[in-house]
């Protein structure tokens, strides 16, 4: 197997690159709904198992589940000034209830089923679960409401990429609201934290986490906080929100409680948010030159079995074994779960069906074979350390040995996957650039989204704060570079130094990167 590759593309195309990990891991593919994306069963596992670790997360913090309307009364959208102005271009509109043929046979809508008002398909769902809080509280005994919902949204998206940037995406999207600022400042770093330890813990996928700059803001949030993740090109990927909104939200929804005094006061209300994106993080993170590694803790199934199978009489015995050897596995733990294994018996190659689990980055591939049978055996690959140098490693040991060492080496490979992808994280990020004809020198005039371009990491520099007229000129400068400022780490002490923008004395360090 020296030389020979499971994917048709190398990452030094880094795009290309992608989309072939997407496609031929069979995750998902484009929808006739242009912008749009049909997730496939793999693509559909990997997020059931996201969704699994975050909502147990969620739950454990006193969040509670429900479910609200995927159409918003534009008059709702319309109360929030500034939220509205920031999504106005990315919101798709219903105006009519019904189709009716023409003259020419075709269907349209019918002029007379035309709306009073338009409805607009949901982009994020902070207005109509405003109306919803704006009933259910009324006292401060009502408080904290503490919710969250998992649903689709739609923005009009222009130039898209499956899982990282389509038209329709799913996510959760948690709302709560409090009696103080404080308390809700402390919901949106707890949500934060939430994110952090799941991108982290669950998908080995390192992350700095931060406040956004006041140009970054959830349009009407007084605060935003994100998740940084660098990916294997270099650039980053905002994978996990966190918006504190003030009263602002509440004012515009009418959301008061009755305090002990018996005031009427405005509620100080959160959102925040993470989606199918990380998935897209999870390729770009882990993937190779062969497709897709999985961290075991986010797999859909961790140990592939593939017996080799001839189509002679002897195929039922090697079928019972491995299932045999299913049951075995099944009945170990890993990561507090019973082990996610599965016999592969599609009636396909023995050889086409190992690099399918290769290309789909199952974590432990195991082949069965009738002289494994025989002597009670398994030869396995381990998905994060496949090659030693060209050459595909495998290994074979007794099968019970095998069995009761899987959940340490699926521990193994979730450490190794983290350490791995966290070494690209600490060793790529510049602290010795300190102005800004430096900074465009190092970065150049390329590295679009789509672009195959030098590896370039991430620089960490003196920021003054600047906000107003002052911060859009920064923007725009960085524009030219094709780069954003992505956030400012928590947990630094003040900046000594000089602001890389504005020549003013420095209060922190900011990130700045090329981004997805």
């Amino acid at each position: 197997m020296a030389g020979q590759r499971a994917l048709s593309v190398s990452r030094g195309n880094f795009p290309e690159w992608y989309q072939a990990v997407v496609r031929e891991a069979d995750m998902a593919e484009p929808s006739p709904v242009r912008g749009c994306m049909i997730i496939k069963p793999w693509g559909w596992g990997i997020w059931e198992r996201i969704q699994a670790v975050l909502d147990r997360r969620i739950k454990e913090t006193g969040h509670e589940n429900a479910y609200f309307p995927l159409l918003i009364p534009l008059s709702f959208i319309a109360k929030e000034a500034e939220h509205v102005e920031g999504f106005a271009k990315e919101m798709a509109v219903v105006t009519h209830h019904r189709l009716k043929k023409g003259s020419d046979g075709k269907l349209a809508p019918d002029p007379e089923a035309r709306l009073e008002e338009p409805y607009i398909i949901r982009p994020t769902s902070e207005t109509i679960i405003g109306d919803s809080f704006s009933r259910w509280i009324k006292s401060h005994r009502d408080l904290p409401l503490l919710i969250n919902q998992w649903a689709n949204v739609m923005r009009w998206e222009m130039r898209t990429r499956l899982f990282l940037r389509t038209t329709e995406f799913l996510w959760q999207e948690g709302h709560t609201a409090h009696a103080t600022e404080a308390e809700a400042l402390k919901e949106t770093m707890l949500a934060l934290e939430i994110y952090r330890s799941t991108a982290e813990d669950d998908l080995a996928m390192p992350v700095i986490a931060g406040e956004k700059p006041a140009n970054e803001r959830f349009p009407g949030a007084v605060s935003t906080f994100s998740i940084e993740a660098m990916m294997q090109d270099g650039k980053a990927l905002q994978a996990g929100t966190s918006h504190y909104l003030g009263d602002h939200f509440a004012r515009a929804q009418n959301i008061r409680y009755q305090n002990e005094a018996g005031e009427l006061v405005y509620c100080h209300t959160t959102s925040w948010g993470v989606s199918t994106r990380m998935i897209g993080g999870l390729v770009m993170t882990h993937g190779d030159d062969d497709g897709l590694r999985l961290p075991p803790v986010v797999a859909p199934q961790q140990v592939a079995i593939v017996p080799m199978l001839r189509d002679k009489p002897e195929d039922a015995a090697l079928l019972e074994y491995g299932e045999q050897l299913v049951k075995q596995l099944r009945a170990k733990t890993a990561f507090g779960e019973p082990v996610r294994a599965l016999l592969d018996t599609k009636n396909i190659r023995s050889a086409e069906k190992r690099w399918n689990w290769v290309r789909r980055g199952a974590p432990l591939i195991v082949e069965i074979g009738p002289r494994d049978m025989a002597n009670g055996q398994v030869t396995f690959m381990q998905r994060d350390t496949l090659r030693d140098g060209d050459k595909v490693k495998s290994l074979s040991m007794a099968r019970d040995v095998f069995v009761d060492g899987v959940p340490a080496l699926l521990a193994e490979i979730q450490a190794n996957l983290f350490a791995e992808a966290r070494q690209r994280l600490n060793s790529n990020i510049r602290t010795d650039i300190k102005t800004f004809d430096a900074l465009a020198d190092y970065f150049g005039a390329g590295g679009g989204e789509d672009e195959a371009t030098e590896f370039k990491g991430w620089v960490r520099a003196a920021w003054s704060r600047p906000e107003g007229a002052e911060l859009e000129a920064i923007d725009e400068r960085l524009k030219k570079l094709k780069l954003t400022l992505r956030n400012v780490p928590l947990g630094q002490s003040k900046s000594q130094g000089t602001c890389i923008f504005t020549g003013k004395k420095a209060v922190e360090d900011v990130l700045i990167a090329r981004a997805y």
